[in-house]
């Protein structure tokens, strides 16, 4: 091979290479622009929409690990989509908490995961439907809010008792909470008279 076309060979070499790291650079800044793009169109129709908003964080806050009872399947249990965010079941009783034993810390729950055990005495989910009798409809956005940054019951009542992580979700911002709140209030209301908490034994 003569030394010209070595040299040619060279350069288209190098023009191939060039050709395709603009186009590899082209179509990944394509991609990012694509993916901003749905992300912020994401965001604004949250944003725009607070119930919408108030989904995505009760999704990502594990709300339904809790607060919903449970169906038992081949793949564990799964959130009864029928009785969503309703609480532990009012006819499911919970034996009493078994009193600590030289000053351990025992705790545990039902299988469902809307009731628990320990210290505290027994604990159970709060309904969050907007039954105006046993859940949370005849709340207000304010009272809503109150309670979970002062971690009591309607702001001034009862403590909220452990596993509830109020303190973790009191780090929202009122609009967040608001949000929150604005989804309860959207989804299907299920009449389920959570029980009272059962104090610990002396």
């Amino acid at each position: 091979m003569s030394r010209v076309t070595s040299r040619r060979a060279a350069v288209f070499f190098l023009f191939l290479v060039a050709s395709i790291s603009l186009i590899s650079g082209f179509l990944g800044c394509q991609q990012k622009t694509q993916q901003t793009s749905e992300s912020q169109s994401t965001e604004t129709m949250m944003a725009q929409d607070p119930v919408a908003r108030g989904k995505y964080l009760v999704t990502v806050a594990s709300c339904q690990d809790c607060h919903s009872p449970k169906l038992m399947s081949a793949q564990g249990p799964q959130p009864d989509m029928t009785r969503m965010l309703s609480g532990h079941p009012r006819d499911e009783v919970m034996p009493p908490a078994p009193a600590p034993r030289d000053s351990s810390w025992v705790w545990g729950g039902n299988p469902g995961l809307t009731a628990f055990y320990g210290p505290w005495g027994v604990s159970f989910a709060a309904n969050l439907t907007p039954d105006t009798t046993t859940g949370i409809g005849a709340w207000t956005a304010e009272q809503f809010i109150q309670t979970i940054r002062a971690g009591k019951h309607l702001g001034t009542g009862r403590e909220i008792l452990p596993p509830m992580p109020w303190q973790f979700i009191a780090q929202m911002t009122d609009e967040d909470l608001r949000a929150v709140f604005a989804y309860l209030k959207s989804i299907p209301a299920v009449s389920n008279e959570v029980p009272l908490p059962v104090p610990p034994k002396s």
